[in-house]
């Protein structure tokens, strides 16, 4: 089963265009006992056919555990998007739907190293001096 319709991948490669440098979707799974495990690494694999600036690691929740820890990983089906380092964006869950909108803003905010955050934000944030833990959590409805 395709995820992105074939009418609608020239838009997805449309939006992608402005990417400047590549990007990894570190993908973690296992092979049992996952809801959305296979569909979402399919989607993946269907995404990264559409712009070649987009790789994807795959990593079993189970047993590669160093690639766990430095990701910070609690939960699967988990992607993270990054530029090569160990932070980045999280998606747990299928980000299909209304939050693979979501996923492409994110892959271009990490190829473009740009977070739309504002001088003033920014400035703000440099004020803050304990770890925080931020999570964002959305449902179609």
């Amino acid at each position: 089963m395709s995820f992105i319709k074939d009418a609608d991948r020239p838009a997805v490669k449309e939006r992608l265009r402005d990417m400047r440098s590549d990007v990894t979707l570190s993908y973690f799974t296992q092979d049992v006992e996952c809801d959305f495990c296979r569909e979402t690494r399919e989607l993946l694999e269907e995404l990264s056919s559409i712009e070649e600036k987009i790789r994807i690691e795959v990593y079993d929740f189970k047993t590669d555990q160093e690639q766990v820890r430095s990701y910070r990983i609690d939960k699967i089906p988990a992607t993270v998007v990054s530029n090569g380092g160990a932070s980045g964006i999280r998606f747990y869950g299928i980000p299909a739907g209304y939050e693979f909108s979501s996923l492409l803003d994110a892959i271009l905010m990490v190829s473009r190293n740009e977070s739309g955050l504002s001088d003033e934000t920014r400035k703000a944030l440099q004020d803050i001096k304990v770890p925080v833990h931020l999570q964002v959590f959305t449902t179609p409805t």
